[in-house]
């Protein structure tokens, strides 16, 4: 507020402040949606090309320029890392979703189909998530505790149901779920990899009395 010396009282200052420094922004819609679109279509452009892919083809896909995609990831590393993130964050987030729309059992069985899914996708981007600044190994411990708390969530609510056995430990099914998805590099290992889930779940189920 400012005070004109000739007028009769305080009148208020129509000058525009610029915001404190430090404050942060909220991204715009449209920047917000064109980072999802390179992440999402960055993830096909690996799993069509490999990781080697082209920035500017990541681009072409997302229908931005190339200056668009260097604002929001300065280099290759960038993007890997934020499908990598996306990938942990989707997987972790179903647990609840699929809870809400599925019976505990039917919601483990899908989950683990969905960790099928995001195992293809690291198993591409995996060389170049090595040659990220830091290494790998803070992502993998830190994704590592969202999957295992989204599987224990899941056994947890499956046993209570009676939909599975009551002793299932959720890290011996992880260990399975991992030595059949990623300890397998054959053809067609996806489609092998969903029916042994089927085959655990018929083995996780109690024994009828």
């Amino acid at each position: 507020m400012s005070v004109d010396p000739k007028g009769p009282g305080p009148r208020i200052s129509k000058e525009k402040r610029a915001p404190a420094a430090g404050s942060p922004r909220k991204p715009r819609a449209d920047a917000k949606r064109n980072h999802e679109r390179l992440v999402e279509m960055a993830k096909a452009a690996f799993a069509d090309v490999g990781v080697d892919v082209g920035l500017d083809e990541i681009a072409r896909r997302a229908g931005v320029g190339i200056g668009t995609l260097y604002r929001h990831f300065p280099n290759r590393d960038a993007i890997v890392e934020a499908v990598y993130r996306r990938e942990v964050q989707q997987l972790a987030d179903s647990a609840a979703s699929l809870l809400q729309s599925l019976s505990p059992g039917e919601a483990l069985r899908e989950w683990m189909r969905l960790f099928v899914d995001y195992i293809a996708t690291k198993k591409v981007i995996a060389p170049a998530l090595g040659s990220i600044v830091g290494g790998a190994s803070e992502l993998y411990a830190s994704s590592g505790a969202r999957i295992t708390a989204a599987m224990s969530l899941l056994v947890e609510r499956a046993g209570a149901s009676g939909d599975i056995r009551a002793d299932v430990d959720p890290n011996d099914l992880l260990r399975a779920l991992v030595g059949f998805t990623y300890g397998n590099a054959a053809p067609g290992w996806e489609a092998s990899a969903r029916r042994l889930i089927d085959i655990l779940m018929d083995g996780l189920r109690p024994p009828r009395t």
